[in-house]
């Protein structure tokens, strides 16, 4: 499909998951707002290298999403840069483990912020655009811990059981207009995030890096198989298609099986 002309925002976007959505919109003719943290130069040419690649126009804003006026102004900024935000992907997440005994508070309150209350002021500043012109796409990358639980994750599984919970009323409260809210809950995606998880998995265990690869997936992907980044962009611009017009409020495991059993 072609979404030429569409404006998207996509937050944690300098890498990973995020990335990879980033540029499948822009495969797809979307002009693109990058989001997230790294070396300036490093993302500068990141910039330049999409638009040479794509042909599209890409601006990025350096907003700290644990702060709401941060947010505010990266909004703005891409209305006026954009002119639009036509698709607004949140991304961005952050992680930390541990009981909750010994949970420290301000990680607590880290991981709500970015990956939960994010969510909710990005979406209450780009609603109104998008009831203005009648379209809008939302979508929000929960996790399988959307759906299911895993210990010591108590934060990351309370907020984005919350983003499933918010995208079911997003999608309600927008559903007589052109504008749909949907959640993708990716499994284990093979980022440079995981890859490091493996082989520091694979010391631990004493096994090669194929051996710990087995062993990673074994615990939680039936298929036995990774998600790549590029097949999360993809399900996005799905959803952003006309064949996905009367989908919404919808959580859409890509998980290699891992809530099926």
């Amino acid at each position: 499909m072609s979404l030429k002309g569409k404006n998207a925002l996509v937050t944690g976007s300098t890498s990973g998951i995020g990335l990879a959505v980033a540029k499948q919109l822009a495969g797809n003719g979307c002009n693109i707002m990058l989001n997230g943290f790294g070396d300036p130069k490093e993302i500068d040419t990141l910039v330049k290298q999409l638009k040479k690649d794509y042909k599209v126009r890409v601006f990025y804003h350096d907003a700290d999403l644990s702060r709401p006026s941060h947010i505010t102004a990266m909004m703005e900024a891409a209305q006026s840069q954009m002119g639009s935000i036509d698709v607004l992907v949140n991304n961005a997440g952050i992680q930390y483990t541990s009981r909750i005994e010994d949970f420290p508070p301000e990680k607590w309150d880290d991981i709500i912020a970015i990956n939960l209350s994010a969510v909710f002021h990005t979406t209450r500043l780009a609603l109104p655009g998008m009831y203005a012109q009648n379209w809008g796409r939302i979508i929000n990358i929960a996790s399988t811990h959307g759906l299911v639980a895993s210990p010591e994750k108590c934060a990351y599984v309370a907020a984005k059981h919350a983003v499933v919970g918010f995208t079911k009323v997003t999608a309600l409260e927008a559903a007589e207009s052109n504008i749909t809210c949907n959640a993708i809950c990716p499994g284990y995606v093979h980022t440079p995030l995981v890859e490091k998880q493996i082989v520091a998995k694979a010391a631990e265990w004493g096994m090669d890096k194929a051996e710990a690869t087995r062993a990673f997936l074994a615990e939680k992907h039936p298929t036995m198989r990774f998600t790549q980044p590029n097949q999360i962009g993809d399900m996005v611009v799905f959803l952003c298609s006309d064949a996905a017009t009367n989908m919404t409020g919808i959580s859409w495991p890509v998980d290699g099986g891992w809530t099926i059993r």
